[in-house]
């Protein structure tokens, strides 16, 4: 699969280079393709990644994954043409003190960006839980809690796929509406890694009876 991710950050260089590493055809799009700050990035990812312009890793996607910082995503999305493609909405609208949420309730960060990245089939997904556990998904052998929302079936399945593949358990949530109890969900996890105390190796995990 031919997979763009828009950012090489912590969460998108993390997703990016699990897939290349699982043989994905990974694009890294960014501003500064030629900034040797990403060499780090590609070195980890392997010979199937490449770094490219954002236009450049949306042309070329089967699949892309949006991992910006929450302040840029309306503007980058809205300068692309990601028309028909799966989107995988990776970002949360996090205050910048990670004191809360900058929208919810009414809508949601994922809502938001299916109004900025027009025609998009997106899904809500990799937003709960932290960069670290998205290259470690397994805790004492078992799959730490993937939740994903959204109103494409075909997409979903896509999402799941993508998350099983790192050792989720990928659990549907619902439609893309339902991003705004993940967006809190994963404030929580977030006020538990940084002011909670734990830290930020541990994740959650859905137990059955």
């Amino acid at each position: 699969m031919n997979i763009g991710i828009l950012g090489a950050g912590n969460v998108g260089g993390t997703l990016g280079s699990a897939w290349a590493q699982q043989g994905h055809t990974v694009f890294f799009g960014v501003r500064d393709p030629q900034s040797a700050e990403l060499d780090a990035v590609l070195q980890q990812a392997g010979p199937t990644a490449s770094v490219v312009t954002m236009a450049e890793a949306v042309e070329q996607a089967d699949v892309v994954a949006v991992c910006l910082p929450w302040p840029a995503t309306q503007s980058v999305l809205q300068s692309l043409n990601l028309k028909d493609k799966t989107v995988l909405d990776c970002t949360n609208p996090v205050l910048p003190d990670f004191s809360g949420l900058e929208i919810g309730q009414t809508t949601s960060g994922g809502e938001k960006v299916a109004e900025w990245a027009a025609g998009a089939r997106v899904v809500k997904v990799f937003n709960t839980t932290g960069s670290n556990n998205m290259g470690e998904a397994m805790y004492h052998g078992h799959a730490t809690f993937m939740p994903y929302c959204g109103d494409d079936a075909g997409a979903k399945q896509v999402a799941a796929e993508l998350a099983t593949a790192l050792g989720f358990e990928a659990i549907d949530a619902g439609p893309l509406a339902h991003a705004r109890l993940l967006e809190p969900l994963a404030m929580m996890w977030i006020w538990l890694a940084i002011k909670g105390g734990l830290g930020r190796d541990f994740a959650f995990q859905l137990v059955r009876r």
